[in-house]
C-alpha cells in the first residue's frame, strides 16, 4: 500500500455566506412578508426557499 499524499499547507476553508442577505425595503409589505418567509424557512432548514426569498428581495424595484 502506498503512503497518502502529504501537502505542505493546510486546506483552505471557504466561507459559506458569499454575500450579505438583502434587507426588506422599509414600508414594503411584500418585502416584509418575504423576510418572514425566509426566517421560517431558515428555521426548518429549507435553504432553497431562503435563497429564493433573497433573489426576490434583491429584485425589488429600487434595489437594496
Amino acid at each position: 500500500m502506498s503512503e497518502p499524499t502529504r501537502y505542505s499547507t493546510p486546506p483552505i476553508e471557504l466561507p459559506l455566506d458569499l454575500e450579505r442577505e438583502p434587507d426588506p425595503a422599509e414600508g414594503c409589505a411584500g418585502c416584509t412578508e418575504l423576510a418572514a418567509v425566509r426566517g421560517r424557512a431558515r428555521v426548518v432548514g429549507d435553504w432553497t426557499t431562503v435563497s429564493d426569498c433573497n433573489v426576490y428581495l434583491r429584485r425589488h424595484p429600487g434595489g437594496h
